[in-house]
């Protein structure tokens, strides 16, 4: 259901995929592929639009773990329900809230606090533990995804960005330690994983992370990776409640003859 419900999303985002420009060769250059030993600048000036105060990084992260999504707050496609399922693997991990942050960075420079914050209150709803939303000016933006390795493409024809849908978990001193699918999430899973992260521990990073949050490929005609594969899920799903129907009203006629 959950698939189902993603796919609902992706075909009514604002737009629609075949507005997408972007050729193959700009695609391909969108990925997440961090150096060893990469970190966030602590020193990054950064505005937290729920309070409107401008600090440092550093000073959101409190030397505490964090997961970090770059997000687009006027994205309709992936970032909407990454917000929402990183949300819900956070509440399912069973640990004080101080221990498990939310931190979204918006990689649009031209999202002002308002409109990020008119994202989140429409995506969060009243739900307790509403993430720390963060904006940042061009230069801040280009800094931070540099030193994270994350890199992306602006779509001017349709005002979008395709950039990999990625969770960043950031130990307290702003090293990376892992990166983790935020749609793909489980409660245990991310309580060990910030477990380690607020010990230090950095695990294993993923050379090349090129799962995108970018919809209709209009260099190849095809669907982007993440969308084909939750398209192609969902239509196995759908083909199996079909045949599971059919199944039931054969056996519903074949009961109805015999009696």
């Amino acid at each position: 259901m959950r698939l189902l419900a993603l796919a609902a999303l992706f075909a009514m985002a604002p737009g629609g995929f075949a507005e997408a420009r972007l050729a193959r060769a700009e695609l391909d250059r969108v990925a997440l592929a961090p150096a060893p030993g990469a970190r966030a600048p602590l020193d990054l000036p950064v505005t937290d639009v729920l309070t409107g105060e401008t600090t440092r990084l550093g000073a959101v992260l409190g030397g505490r773990p964090a997961l970090l999504l770059p997000v687009d707050y006027t994205c309709g496609n992936v970032c909407d329900p990454m917000i929402g399922l990183s949300g819900d693997a956070l509440a399912k991990t069973g640990l004080d809230p101080k221990d498990r942050r939310l931190v979204l960075v918006g990689i649009d420079p031209k999202d002002d606090a308002a409109t990020a914050r008119e994202r989140i209150a429409a995506i969060w709803g009243d739900r307790p533990g509403q993430p720390v939303t963060l904006v940042a000016d061009a230069a801040g933006i280009t800094r931070l995804t540099g030193d994270l390795g994350y890199r992306y493409a602006y779509d001017e024809a349709s005002d979008s960005f395709a950039h990999p849908a990625a969770a960043l978990l950031l130990t307290g001193d702003g090293r990376l330690a892992r990166v983790l699918s935020p749609l793909a999430l489980d409660g245990k899973d991310l309580r060990l994983a910030l477990t380690e992260a607020g010990e230090g521990q950095v695990g294993t990073l993923s050379d090349r992370l090129a799962l995108l949050c970018y919809g209709y490929d209009a260099a190849k005609g095809v669907y982007t990776p993440l969308i084909a594969r939750i398209l192609t899920v969902a239509g196995v799903a759908t083909i199996l409640a079909i045949a599971g129907l059919i199944l039931v009203l054969i056996r519903v006629r074949r009961r109805q003859e015999a009696a």
